[in-house]
């Protein structure tokens, strides 16, 4: 299995809650979901949550290094594969999908005798389709928006980029179908985007590039893309990501 791991946030019950998942896994489950058909938990109530529910900093390396024992653990007694972290509500729960369960116990006990200062429960359920990957780590187009937005304006601010400044910021969209082309580049021109080149991608879909001036600070960035996403929808376009140049002070 691949490791390619992801952190974002995300409402849970009107909470917020920091995801970590696997996502190199979503490349393979269906060959591997069957092998590992139980969803296993270890749910560890925090000692010193933040205002949010949240791991503090100070809690932080105990909380690592719980994690880290339990992957040794997993590792030692070959039950199954790591796939993901909830914190919310002042609780972090880990999640396994295993492939056997007979030594579940000797998996815990080998992990957490460190841990006794901790309340923490455990345990685990048949989940053969994946759903608890699927619908609960697993991030939603939106969420999947949001990641890689972040991406790009780390990457920005790491170029000493002053993400605050507006510039042109181009855009590009994909069609499922092209009937309603011509109506969403006149929606788009409403909104004050210049409508440049038809492109395709390696699919072969045909699709379009558009631009405009915004700033491309997180919050601002989420904002405009979720509308895109939104917008696009209604055309039968699929929204495929930004790019801009660098803007320094």
């Amino acid at each position: 299995m691949q490791e390619y791991w992801e952190l974002y946030m995300k409402n849970l019950e009107g909470k917020p809650a920091s995801i970590l998942f696997n996502a190199g896994i979503s490349m393979e489950m269906d060959a591997i979901k069957y092998i590992y058909p139980q969803i296993a938990f270890v749910k560890v109530k925090l000692k010193e949550p933040n205002e949010k529910g949240l791991l503090s900093e100070g809690e932080q390396p105990e909380i690592t290094y719980l994690e880290d024992k339990l992957e040794a653990s997993l590792i030692k007694f070959r039950i199954g594969k790591y796939v993901g972290r909830v914190i919310s509500d002042g609780y972090v729960t880990f999640l396994y999908y295993l492939q056997f369960t007979y030594n579940w116990q000797d998996f815990l006990e080998y992990a957490l005798d460190e841990f006794e200062s901790y309340e923490i429960s455990s345990g685990f359920q048949e989940d053969s389709e994946w759903n608890y990957y699927q619908k609960l780590l697993y991030p939603s187009p939106r969420e999947w928006q949001i990641i890689q937005n972040h991406k790009v304006c780390e990457q920005l601010k790491a170029k000493e980029d002053n993400l605050h400044l507006p510039r042109a910021i181009e855009h590009k969209a994909f069609f499922q179908s092209e009937y309603k082309k011509d109506d969403l580049i006149e929606q788009l021109l409403e909104e004050g985007f210049k409508v440049q080149d038809e492109i395709s991608n390696e699919e072969g879909y045909k699709g379009i590039s558009f631009y405009r001036i915004d700033k491309p600070f997180y919050h601002d960035i989420d904002e405009l893309t979720l509308y895109l996403i939104d917008l696009l929808e209604t055309y039968d376009a699929h929204y495929d990501g930004w790019e801009t140049s660098i803007v320094k002070s």
